[in-house]
C-alpha cells in the first residue's frame, strides 16, 4: 500500500516554475471547452474547474441529447480523461508536450467521440500570449511537483469549503479559475458593485464587469506571487475606505500595496503549528474588514447555528 500524501505538502515555485506554466495553459484549453458548451451563469461560475479525489474536474458538461461528458485531470495517472456519459472514453496524456500538441489532441479526441467543439485559441490574463496553436515553448511537465501542488490544493479545498459554510448570503462554489490559475471562494453583500474598469489581458471589458457586477469579498490561492512557495489573498471589491489600514491580521498575513490585498505566504501557512486554523484565520479577518469597514448585514449574511 502507497504511503499516505503529506498534508500541507512543500512546493517552491521556482522548482517547477515551467511545468506550472505549462500545465496552466493546458488548464486553459479544457477550461475554455467547458465555456463553450455550457451557458453563462452569473460571475462566469459556469466555467471553473474542481478538485477531486484524483486531480481537477469540469464536471458533466451537455454534449447533446442524452450525450453528456465530462474531462478530468488525473493527477495520479497523469493522464486527462475525457469521458462521454455512455460509457465511451478517450485519454491524452500528461508528459513533456507542447501546449500546440496538447490542443490539438485534446480537440482530436473530442472529435472522436463526437463532440467537436471549437475554442477561441488564445490564452487569457497571460500577458505576452501566443495562441495555444503556436505555442511550442511552453512543454514541462514534472510529474511529482504536479502530484504536490495536487495535494495542497486538497488541503486548501477542505479550509475553503469550511469558510463557505459560515455563510448564508450569497457565495460562489470553491473553484479553481483557469484564467488566473487560482482556487478561490467569493463572499457577497448582496449589493450591487460600480462597474469594473477590467484591464487584464485578452479580456474584454464585459468579462470583468459580469465577475464583478456586485459588492465581494474573495479569497484564494495563487502558486506565485510574493510567496516563495505560492500566496493566499483575499481583496475587496469595491474597496472601502480603510481596507489597507486593517491590521487584524494573523501572524505572517501582511497588506501588499502592489497587489492590492492581503497576502499570507503559503509556507507560513504549512509552518504552522495549525495550518487548518491559521488560514481558516486569514480567511476570517479579511473577510471582517471587507464586511465591517463597508457595512455588510453580517447579521443576516452569516450563519450562527450550530
Amino acid at each position: 500500500m502507497p504511503a499516505p500524501p503529506e498534508a500541507w505538502p512543500a512546493l517552491l515555485v521556482a522548482d517547477w516554475q515551467d511545468t506550472r506554466d505549462t500545465l496552466h495553459l493546458w488548464t486553459q484549453v479544457v477550461g475554455k471547452v467547458r465555456m463553450a458548451r455550457t451557458p453563462l451563469v452569473n460571475h462566469w461560475w459556469n466555467v471553473t474547474l474542481y478538485v477531486t479525489d484524483r486531480g481537477l474536474t469540469t464536471g458533466l458538461m451537455p454534449g447533446g441529447p442524452a450525450q453528456g461528458f465530462q474531462i478530468d485531470f488525473d493527477f495520479l495517472a497523469h493522464r486527462l480523461d475525457i469521458a462521454r456519459a455512455d460509457g465511451e472514453r478517450r485519454h491524452v496524456a500528461l508528459e513533456p508536450r507542447s501546449v500546440a500538441d496538447f490542443h490539438a489532441e485534446v480537440a482530436g479526441r473530442l472529435d472522436d467521440l463526437g463532440l467537436h467543439t471549437p475554442i477561441w485559441p488564445m490564452p487569457v490574463e497571460i500577458p505576452d500570449a501566443v495562441p495555444f496553436t503556436d505555442d511550442h515553448d511552453h512543454a514541462s511537465y514534472d510529474a511529482a511537483a504536479v502530484e504536490r501542488f495536487w495535494h495542497s490544493l486538497v488541503d486548501i479545498d477542505r479550509v475553503f469549503h469550511r469558510f463557505r459554510a459560515g455563510f448564508v448570503g450569497k457565495a460562489s462554489p470553491v473553484h479553481f479559475w483557469w484564467g488566473a490559475f487560482d482556487h478561490a471562494v467569493t463572499r457577497f453583500s448582496g449589493r450591487g458593485a460600480p462597474p469594473h474598469p477590467g484591464g487584464a489581458p485578452n479580456c474584454g471589458p464585459h468579462v470583468m464587469r459580469e465577475a464583478y457586477s456586485h459588492e465581494v469579498s474573495s479569497a484564494g490561492f495563487w502558486p506565485g506571487g510574493p510567496g516563495a512557495e505560492g500566496t493566499f489573498y483575499s481583496y475587496a471589491y469595491p474597496e472601502p475606505d480603510g481596507f489597507a489600514a486593517w491590521d487584524r491580521l494573523p501572524e505572517g498575513a501582511s497588506f501588499s500595496a502592489e497587489l492590492g490585498e492581503f497576502v499570507l505566504p503559503y509556507e507560513a501557512v504549512r509552518a504552522a503549528a495549525d495550518p487548518d486554523a491559521l488560514l481558516a484565520e486569514f480567511l476570517q479577518s479579511t473577510y471582517e474588514a471587507a464586511a465591517d469597514l463597508a457595512g455588510w448585514d453580517r447579521v443576516a449574511l452569516e450563519h450562527r447555528g450550530p
